[in-house]
């Protein structure tokens, strides 16, 4: 395979990863919020070395004080 080929091939791909996330985070806030406790969680465990309890910590979202019907769209929030 062509080496100019496979770059296009990793630029296209890079690009419809990057669209669906952004579809996933705009669609379905809720799915993505508990998709990246669920990949987080095993990271902070006790006993995890620092390094991955710090990425565990990244992936983890913001704490939410809104009630279990919250979606995690941060529109119920103050408004200015």
């Amino acid at each position: 395979m062509n080496a100019g080929l496979f770059a296009q091939y990793v630029v296209v791909a890079i690009a419809v990863l990057i669209s669906a996330v952004v579809v996933a985070r705009k669609q379905f806030p809720g799915g993505v919020r508990r998709l990246r406790i669920a990949c987080a969680l095993p990271l902070v465990r006790d006993g995890r070395p620092q390094w991955m309890r710090n990425l565990g910590k990244r992936i983890a979202p913001a704490p939410s004080a809104s009630g279990p019907n919250c979606a995690g769209c941060d529109s119920c929030g103050p408004s200015d």
